[in-house]
């Protein structure tokens, strides 16, 4: 007689309490201490001296990938490099370091977002084995003296649901509102000219862009009363011109990120195509959505 094991691998989610969305206080507290866990400066014109912009955008892009892989929670990957922006500010780090760091930040990230945090282990196959679990051990401890044990960072994701709560959109729309605000905040994570960004502002822009990017705003007018822009910087007490320089420029990166893309799926179809005849299995296999291997910068 055949047995069959009916136990489902359940990953347990946090539900939105609206007791704390529909409190003006909780959306106050989360302004008045958002600063509190910025990067105080630019790290790379005084601290960093073996760290370029670039190396940070490799390996936060790999860090994306790896928590997409992992299906880890949206929290998880702008918490990460909140982590990874304030150590670069206060410790000079070597290049050859920063790939283990960004798996150190994704490790404690997932500790304070996940029921299934994730292991040691796991994070170090992610990096092609280029560094070992009691390695990444020992700088977490280095990392969380840094960062002086204050781990429940302000992230742009607390405060999509304040957000798109306060605006007059339509039920049916605010799933996908939901996923194309989170896309536009982890490309902000991964480009450094967000990294001293106010979370609320990020957050802010990225539901504009959003919502033109949809084009909800444009399909009735009148149930905005003031323009989309302006009823958002009231929800945050942003400028109005800050908040449109900020949307702006989140829609460039999404425009440059795309052409990005597009550019790298062209090469590497000439590269399928190529007069060797080489096939996938011949390609780099940083280039497989699930990206093992070693940045090596």
């Amino acid at each position: 007689m055949e047995l069959l094991c009916l136990e489902m691998d359940t990953i347990i989610r946090a539900r939105p309490d609206p007791n704390l969305l529909c409190d003006d206080r909780v959306l106050q507290s989360l302004l008045t201490i958002e600063e509190r866990f910025l990067p105080q400066y630019s790290y790379f014109k005084g601290v960093q001296k073996d760290i370029q912009p670039f190396m940070r955008r490799m390996v936060a892009t790999w860090m994306l990938e790896v928590c997409e892989e992992q299906k880890c929670e949206e929290e998880v990957f702008p918490l990460a490099m909140n982590y990874l922006d304030r150590f670069l500010a206060v410790v000079p780090t070597k290049k050859c370091n920063l790939q283990l760091l960004g798996a150190v930040c994704m490790f404690l990230a997932s500790k304070l977002k996940e029921t299934r945090p994730l292991t040691a282990e796991k994070l170090c196959i992610y990096t092609d084995n280029s560094i070992r679990p009691q390695e990444l051990l020992e700088w977490e401890l280095v990392v969380l003296g840094k960062l002086k044990w204050n781990l429940a960072a302000v992230t742009p994701n607390d405060f999509i649901e304040h957000i798109v709560r306060r605006l007059p959109l339509p039920e049916d729309k605010l799933a996908l509102i939901r996923k194309h605000v989170q896309t536009f905040i982890a490309l902000c994570a991964t480009d450094f000219r967000f990294a001293m960004y106010p979370p609320s502002m990020i957050a802010t822009g990225s539901v504009g862009a959003a919502i033109c990017g949809l084009q909800l705003d444009s399909t009735d007018q009148s149930q905005w009363g003031d323009s989309l822009t302006d009823l958002l910087a009231k929800i945050t007490n942003t400028e109005v011109d800050v908040l449109k320089e900020c949307q702006e420029q989140i829609e460039r990166v999404l425009v440059s990120s795309l052409r990005e893309g597009r550019q790298q799926q062209q090469q590497q179809q000439q590269t399928q195509r190529g007069p060797s005849g080489k096939g996938l299995d011949e390609l780099d296999q940083s280039s497989t959505p699930t990206d093992v291997r070693d940045v090596n910068l």
